[in-house]
């Protein structure tokens, strides 16, 4: 169970307080409301350029990370199609530090054109290393489209195309924060060896004085069901076939997402799941099979995926995962093999909660997604699910005409 007290500054700033005196340090976690899916479609990858950007200098901070480390701290970020997050750790009695740091970087970015400019080749040279260069590295940038048609989840947080980033002006640039990067479109989370009180008084004195910006307007297209099975082949550089299987799902906080989440758990987690036991240990096909859930906010995907052994084709490989997803489709599972799932899901969640970085973390997105006690009814969701519950989400989701394959051949 994640404490918190919560508070609204007069900006639209919303302040959780997460209290644990038995740690020496203090978490700092700031989430915008933005992602990929907030994107212009001719415009992508500014919501993870601008990740770059906010470690570039603000108004009276040329160099971010050089006050953080006399202070004993550290700092990262991510971006995904739905959020962009900021974290500091560091000792609970710097913890003033941090609210220097990030108000000052929402206050006023530096929109330093020599900073543009370095973190867009920084930005290009990772699009090339990880998604065009790398064996594999572009899967997601083609199976994006194959399964979203209308919704902006159909292209990747790196971006479309890397023309987009190439072109990226210095006043996109600054439309796209002064959108976005405002206190009413944010969600701060300070946890650790802190006090509410102090909380508020350093809210007041950093954050307090940033005025409101106007309340971005979301108003994504929503993906029409799919009506009939899609399939793309690639070939490419690489040492073994892949075959990528992806079913559109529930969106992340939803309660059919927790039934889709463990499907895929019994699915394709670890050595003990069925695509493992059935497709790698016995029947020796793979080299690596497994299935997740993307967790996105809006509805995701349920992926399978895995590598081939040498000599097996796409198509027998294809056919043998098709004959494991009619199996859970036409029997209900026994009620030991769900338990472990739901126990092995439960077991992930509390050891997690044991860093606090990971407690403010998933506070945050909770509170962003629109309900910050979600974060603590996880446990008791995962087991509610039932067998019968888990058979009725894969005749509903494994159905072929909710299915997109992409077979990726070796050359």
């Amino acid at each position: 169970m994640i404490q918190y007290e919560h508070f609204v500054l007069d900006n639209g700033l919303k302040v959780y307080v997460h209290e644990d005196p038995t740690s020496p340090m203090a978490t700092v976690n700031i989430l915008y409301n933005v992602g990929s899916r907030d994107e212009d479609a001719n415009k992508t990858g500014f919501a993870h350029l601008f990740e770059h950007l906010m470690f570039g200098g603000s108004k009276n901070i040329p160099v971010y990370d050089e006050p953080l480390q006399k202070v004993g701290g550290e700092n990262n970020a991510f971006t995904s199609p739905d959020i962009t997050n900021y974290y500091i750790t560091l000792p609970s009695a710097n913890l003033e530090t941090a609210f220097w740091l990030e108000s000052d970087r929402m206050l006023s970015l530096s929109f330093d054109p020599a900073v543009l400019d370095v973190q867009q080749k920084v930005v290009i040279e990772e699009f090339k290393q990880r998604y065009l260069n790398q064996p594999y590295g572009d899967v997601w940038l083609k199976l994006r489209p194959l399964a979203y048609k209308v919704h902006p989840y159909q292209w990747a947080t790196i971006g479309k195309d890397i023309s987009h980033i190439e072109n990226a002006t210095l006043d996109d640039v600054k439309e796209f924060f002064y959108t976005h990067y405002v206190p009413n479109n944010a969600t701060l989370v300070v946890a650790g060896n802190v006090t509410v009180e102090q909380v508020k008084q350093l809210c007041r004195k950093w954050f307090a004085p940033i005025p409101m910006g106007k309340t971005p307007v979301r108003t994504l297209p929503q993906e029409p069901v799919q009506t009939e099975s899609r399939f793309l082949e690639t070939v490419a550089d690489v040492p073994l076939n892949a075959l990528y299987k992806v079913y559109h799902m529930p969106g992340r906080f939803s309660d059919d997402y927790y039934r889709a989440d463990l499907l895929s758990d019994v699915l394709g987690r670890g050595k003990s799941s069925r695509l493992y036991q059935k497709l790698l240990k016995e029947q020796a096909l793979f080299t690596n099979v497994s299935a997740h859930a993307t967790g996105s906010l809006d509805p995701g995907l349920l992926v399978i995926s895995g590598s081939l052994n040498q000599g097996v084709s796409l198509e027998e490989a294809d056919a043998a995962i098709e004959a494991v997803v009619d199996e859970i489709i036409s029997q209900t599972m026994p009620e030991e093999e769900l338990a472990k799932v739901k126990n092995q899901a439960e077991a992930t969640l509390v050891f997690s909660e044991v860093e606090l970085l990971n407690r403010a973390m998933n506070l945050a997105y909770a509170a962003n997604a629109g309900n910050a006690d979600w974060v603590n009814q996880e446990a008791e969701r995962i087991q509610a699910v039932t067998p019968d519950q888990i058979q009725a989400t894969a005749q509903n989701l494994l159905r072929k005409e909710n299915r997109s394959t992409l077979y990726y051949r070796a050359a």
